[in-house]
């Protein structure tokens, strides 16, 4: 299958205040129709923080959606206009403190490309200065720093989550490119 289907219609039938859904009408070559419906969803960024070889920083907030409170790398929103490093930078201050001496990134992952458009941009921050968080209204979290061994305990235990998972499979990796 080389050729992308046709578009058909599109038309929104939900707005959010962190995402929208639509419902698109597309063809395919062999001229069938199908409908798709799709989660849109803005750039997001996870922040793999390392204040020392073999330690990252968590954050463990409550997650509606699975009903639990979760480890899970600090990570956000990109805002509009808003560069993903740059992005990456203040979700690491306001959701831990830290601000990073270093940053690079380090991949992107489409997160659920079966129904959603939100791609995740993965940074590596260290040589970190600890500092005093700035949490949004609607946040209540923890931050505590792990060694890889324990936060990959947290991951066994189903208590963080997927990007918290891919994180650690980097560190392990060496370092290189997700």
């Amino acid at each position: 299958m080389e050729e992308l289907p046709a578009l058909l219609a599109s038309r929104r039938i939900f707005e959010g205040r962190v995402f929208n859904v639509r419902s698109d009408q597309i063809r395919y070559a062999d001229g069938s129709d199908h409908r798709v419906d799709v989660v849109e969803h803005s750039a997001s960024l996870a922040i793999v923080a390392t204040p020392a070889p073999n330690e990252l920083v968590l954050v463990r907030q409550y997650r509606h959606a699975a009903g639990s409170l979760l480890w899970e790398v600090p990570a956000g929103m990109a805002e509009p206009g808003e560069a993903p490093i740059a992005g990456a930078r203040r979700e690491l201050r306001e959701e831990t403190g830290y601000t990073a001496g270093r940053i690079r990134p380090i991949g992107s992952v489409w997160t659920t490309p079966g129904f959603c458009s939100e791609v995740m941009h993965f940074f590596h921050a260290d040589e970190l200065t600890a500092g005093e968080p700035a949490f949004d209204d609607d946040e209540r979290i923890e931050v505590a720093s792990f060694t890889c061994e324990a936060a990959r305990r947290l991951v066994a235990e189903g208590t963080a989550d997927a990007k918290t998972a891919l994180a650690l499979l980097w560190l392990q990796g060496g370092e290189d490119k997700i």
